[in-house]
């Protein structure tokens, strides 16, 4: 039985995509929850699948695509570039197979950003900064059981204890605050690493030459650091580590129309056999 936990906004994009679920995903004889992004009663809901050892799978925006538009509603400005992560039991992937490389290819016939193009070759320079970028309020707290302003002071001081390089502290664009309509690849351009809990500028980081320091239940965990102490010397893999998470990675995300047509279904069934962790 599909159950679709809905928000009760009408413009919430999960109106869009519990269609598509219904009609590409094969129902079962057991409760299969799909839940879009924390708002709502959906960290109440999910807890209960828990503790009841129900399936759930989580829904949100792709780790590589086309942005949607977010304010003052959400948009899907281009159907065929715009890609939808679907994740069993956890808010990003960290565990499955690496792909054949087909749908990396297709992403980057779209024109969406897939190439690994090396890491940064100054590192070393001591006017490169420490970016520090937290997820949402919601995602911190339900991760890491604090504030963001919490998470952001400590995060702070432990670098300081580990580095002597500025510590820039950037969070999400939203209408009214600083870093609204801004990029974050010009705070990457004299960035030394990245850290963060599980916002997916982890992904952006590490895709515009700058290693990065993240949660391990983030997509990128595979290819970062986890560890502050490691700030000076973060983890850098080589080019085919890169490009076998960059594999994995979207396999890990769909259309709507991939959602709607099973392509979702059968290969998310596909990583879930002989699942192992990067």
């Amino acid at each position: 039985m599909i159950i679709t936990h809905n928000i009760p906004w009408d413009k919430c994009l999960s109106h869009q995509i519990w269609p598509a679920i219904g009609k590409g995903w094969k129902d079962e004889d057991k409760p299969i929850h799909f839940f879009w992004g924390l708002a709502g009663k959906n960290i109440g809901d999910i807890k209960r699948c828990i503790e009841a050892d129900e399936e759930w799978w989580y829904v949100d925006v792709g780790y590589l695509t086309e942005q949607i538009t977010r304010y003052p509603e959400p948009i899907i400005n281009n159907f065929d570039k715009t890609y939808f992560r679907i994740v069993k039991g956890g808010l990003h992937t960290i565990r499955g197979h690496v792909g054949n490389g087909s749908r990396l290819s297709e992403l980057a016939n779209k024109g969406i950003d897939t190439k690994f193009k090396g890491w940064n070759t100054t590192d070393n320079k001591d006017d490169k900064h420490i970016l520090v970028c937290p997820s949402s309020p919601t995602v911190t707290y339900h991760i890491n059981g604090m504030t963001q302003q919490e998470w952001i002071n400590e995060i702070t001081e432990e670098l300081k204890k580990h580095t002597k390089r500025k510590i820039v502290v950037r969070n999400k664009p939203r209408p009214g605050n600083q870093w609204w309509n801004t990029d974050i690849k010009d705070e990457l351009k004299n960035a030394h690493c990245l850290v963060t809990n599980m916002s997916l500028a982890a992904v952006d980081a590490v895709m515009n030459y700058v290693p990065a320091i993240a949660h391990g239940k983030n997509i990128a965990s595979p290819i970062t650091s986890r560890d502050l102490k490691y700030v000076e010397r973060p983890f850098k893999p080589g080019k085919k580590t890169m490009e076998e998470w960059l594999k994995f990675v979207v396999d890990n995300q769909f259309t709507l129309n991939e959602i709607e047509n099973g392509t979702a279904y059968n290969l998310l069934k596909e990583q879930q056999n002989g699942l192992k962790q990067l």
